[in-house]
């Protein structure tokens, strides 16, 4: 995607023949995230270049350093923004197989996102918006898992929770790379992971 849509901010400029910028600063950080986004779906995170970034946003070169710092930057609130997107849907599951239903929605319908999440070589280590928001996704999934009565999820919350999460983190990861398209074929992916969260989990996910 090489243009973005007009902002009402550009909109505004063109109609009254001004020199603001074409964005205030919320509308380049948002403009900025969503072109890396698609890079990231098209090409992969090694493919981003702030550079490239400013051009499809229609800024400055130097725009999208004033938010991000630095390309380590960028994939870090991109990595926040996911995991802040993925407590959300987690938090609002019905019980231990919805949670995991909605984790991979959630890879589905936010590749970019997942790609970037998981990758901790690419992110800054210690960086509080991404420590807050992975911890409220941690939390939702633990307690979804603590829902499941003890003789479902068996004597180790911990241990649990890590089964929980390595069972829709595993699936989604081989679903968004094609691996399981033998298996799953013309089958809704989300039903067939309910089939596989009930061999897991006995009780409490019905």
């Amino acid at each position: 995607m090489s243009t973005t849509k007009p902002t009402k901010a550009t909109e505004a400029t063109e109609a009254d023949g001004s020199a603001k910028a074409p964005y205030h600063h919320g509308d380049l950080r948002r403009a900025v995230l969503t072109a890396a986004l698609d890079v990231i779906a098209a090409d992969g995170p090694s493919a981003l270049s702030l550079r490239d970034l400013a051009r499809r946003a229609g800024v400055s070169h130097a725009a999208p350093a004033h938010h991000f710092k630095d390309r380590t930057g960028l994939l870090t609130a991109i990595a926040a923004e996911g995991f802040g997107l993925l407590a959300g849907a987690i938090g609002e599951a019905a019980d231990l197989k919805d949670a995991g239903v909605r984790y991979v929605r959630f890879a589905r319908d936010h590749p970019a996102h997942f790609q970037v999440m998981f990758a901790p070589e690419l992110l800054r280590d210690g960086d509080l918006e991404l420590t807050t928001a992975r911890a409220l996704a941690t939390d939702a999934l633990r307690h979804a898992v603590s829902a499941v009565p003890p003789e479902g999820r068996g004597p180790d919350d911990r241990l649990a929770g890590v089964a929980a999460w390595s069972l829709a983190h595993g699936f989604a990861t081989l679903l968004l790379g094609h691996n399981l398209d033998g298996a799953v074929g013309e089958r809704d992916p989300e039903e067939v992971f309910r089939v596989l969260a009930s061999m897991l989990f006995r009780a409490g996910s019905d």
